[in-house]
């Protein structure tokens, strides 16, 4: 369990350590589980054990992203001795016992639970987004349910909150397994949802049960993916993207994020770990999208913007003397940004300034793009697939509009776009592979791992040490793989000693004269995925420890990173998000151009239209903004 869970206390479970000597004495205790004896660690819960031991055992609010809660007793087994049923998602194995998790008592337990939960589940599957994916419904499948035991509720008891530009909550179909509150305040330590009321008044609510506009959610949309029926979605825009497709008056064009091409086939049933970039294009286009472009592009403009930024700042600091927010902190991540305005406004000046790559991409499709391709820019319809929730509320965000318009009209979510091909009557793994469009055309690997924890910082490192040095990255990390910076513990740090300096490339020249100033300074960088890792980072910086004296923090508001989005297939959990950060890499590892400053179309843009270079005016109109400092006052 983690340090400082936060976590209700009421939702707290008793839980004890693995032994550190796993064949230490009385490490294992022998239990009989079914009638088959096995070993099993001291303290091990005893649906850990049934799953080591491939043996079912049906769960609803258990999750292995989040604490323990046994809320919904569907888990329960049978345990000799022992005069009533036991939840075996939270209680822990500490000496011998015989266990029976199919027994008479326990199916008929089981079933009765389920009864229970459906009386009070408003609803019809049908036209419900989570049909066929829904946890309620396949347990009721599993256990034969064929007609209401107990009733049926046959009208609405709560209003639909729309409020949100990213999520939608439907407390109808809400089951009170509160896995929502665990995850936003113990896996995420934002707080916007609790269970409210006592006994058959209990729902889930927010504070004073205000819209969640008009609270600190964060839009990061990890609520989404834990819950186990519909009662949170995506705020999904598909209906009027399909009325803009059928308008001949419109041209609707489409960016595609990496993430979303790592995870989409799970949406098909495959497997996670492949990634469908080249299908996806193609499907798009069948869809009726007049252009692809890959947002992997302005992942590497962001770089770019937001390398040399960090440059400016530190020129500024150390050679200037000039008071500058330093460490800088990476602005791509929505969800991080707007926990950042809550939680900590008064470090609002460490966020770099440069836009998100949707962002920019919105931006630029309605100028650049717009005025090379003769339309007008009210003509166009921009839609951007993102793995997140929060790409939703940002491309509504009213500092977005810096082309004379709304820069990105709508985001779609993963499950969103797949749910679109499939309307379409697509097969997605059946389509043939093609490229994205010009004037954008492919962009590099390091755009492409933006979609991992770590992989911004990684994607910067490759060009701030190439630009900086003057050496190829290769000579410092095989491959061009900074693995430091890779992974899925929570918080990563690295130092980067700068020994030898080279000359300033000519893109920089009008920035800084030369690198001497960098000559024998070592370059401190860290990592964190997940706000409550976030919160870590941010505390540690106001007392002034370690991470304070680092020049720039890569944060994500999600956990993996993009790849584990609120707007990605459910179900979600670790191993999944592994999977999918193999995809991404196995993927960026086979591309013939893996550094952000060797695209070609991006130095062509900054030939072509920002002809003052990153960080000018120019870019700075189009691709910067600045963020408000919100703070947690709820009017």
């Amino acid at each position: 369990m983690k340090e400082k869970l936060r976590t209700p206390v009421a939702q707290q479970p008793l839980t004890i350590e693995r032994p550190a000597i796993e064949d230490g004495i009385g490490s294992k205790v022998t239990v009989e589980i079914n009638e088959k004896k096995v070993q099993v660690f001291f303290g091990q819960t005893i649906l850990d054990a049934c799953k080591e031991n491939q043996i079912h055992v049906p769960t609803l609010c258990h999750h292995p992203d989040l604490c323990i809660a046994g809320n919904c007793r569907v888990c329960v087994v049978e345990i000799e001795g022992m005069r009533t049923l036991q939840t075996s998602c939270s209680f822990p194995i500490t000496a011998p016992i015989k266990i029976k998790t199919s027994s008479s008592m326990v199916r008929k337990a089981r079933r009765h639970i389920i009864d229970l939960l459906l009386s009070e589940h408003y609803g019809e599957c049908y036209s419900c987004v989570r049909n066929n994916n829904c946890e309620l419904q396949s347990l009721a499948n599993e256990y034969g349910v064929d007609s209401y035991t107990f009733g049926h509720i046959k009208e609405p008891i709560f209003e639909e909150d729309l409020s949100s530009y990213s999520v939608v909550r439907d407390m109808n179909k809400c089951i009170n397994c509160r896995r929502c509150v665990r995850t936003c305040i113990d896996l995420q330590e934002v707080g916007v949802l609790e269970a409210i009321g006592r006994g058959d008044k209990t729902h889930i609510g927010t504070f004073l049960e205000k819209p969640l506009a008009d609270v600190i959610c964060i839009n990061c949309g990890q609520c989404i993916n834990r819950c186990p029926t519909g009662a949170l979605k995506a705020n999904d825009p598909s209906d009027v993207i399909w009325n803009a497709i059928d308008d001949p008056t419109k041209h609707v064009v489409i960016q595609t994020a990496p993430s979303p091409r790592a995870a989409i086939g799970e949406v098909f049933g495959l497997e996670p770990g492949k990634s469908f970039t080249g299908e996806m294009n193609t499907a798009l286009r069948r869809i009726g999208f007049d252009v692809v472009f890959d947002t992997n592009f302005t992942a590497d403009l962001t770089i770019m913007e937001e390398g040399t930024e960090l440059i400016l700042r530190l020129y500024k600091a150390l050679v200037k003397k000039e008071q500058v927010a330093i460490p800088q902190f990476t602005s791509c991540s929505p969800g991080w940004v707007k926990y950042l305005e809550h939680f900590y406004p008064e470090y609002i000046d460490n966020l770099s300034s440069a836009k998100s790559p949707q962002q920019m991409f919105g931006a630029l499709i309605k100028t650049f793009y717009a005025q090379k391709k003769g339309i007008d820019p009210k003509d166009i319809v921009s839609v951007a697939v993102m793995p997140c929730a929060a790409k939703k509320f940002e491309c509504n965000r009213p500092e977005m509009n810096d082309s004379g318009f709304k820069d990105v009209d709508f985001g779609l979510t993963t499950r969103e776009l797949g749910q679109m091909i499939k309307e379409a009557g697509i097969y997605l793994p059946e389509m043939p592979k093609s490229h994205f469009d010009d004037p954008f055309g492919d962009a590099s690997g390091a755009g492409l791992i933006f979609g991992a924890t770590g992989g911004v910082m990684e994607a910067a490192l490759r060009t701030v040490i190439e630009l900086v040095t003057g050496k190829k990255v290769e000579d410092i990390f095989a491959n061009a793989d900074i693995i430091p910076l890779r992974g899925f513990e929570g918080i990563k740090y690295a130092e980067l000693p700068i020994k030898e300096v080279g000359p300033v490339p000519k893109i920089l020249q009008h920035l800084v004269p030369d690198w001497n100033w960098l000559k024998g300074a070592t370059l401190k960088v860290a990592v964190a995925h997940g706000t409550a890792n976030a919160k870590k980072i941010m505390e540690d910086i106001k007392a002034g420890g370690k991470f304070s004296e680092c020049h720039f923090i890569e944060f994500m508001a999600c956990p993996g990173g993009c790849l584990g989005g609120g707007g990605q297939p459910i179900p979600t959990n670790e191993e999944i998000r592994k999977m999918r950060a193999k995809a991404i890499y196995d993927e960026d590892n086979s591309l013939p151009l893996r550094k952000s400053h060797e695209n070609k179309h991006v130095t062509d843009i900054y030939t072509e239209f920002l002809t003052d270079g990153p960080c000018g005016h120019i870019s700075h109109k189009l691709l910067h903004t600045s963020y408000v400092k919100r703070g947690k006052y709820i009017a």
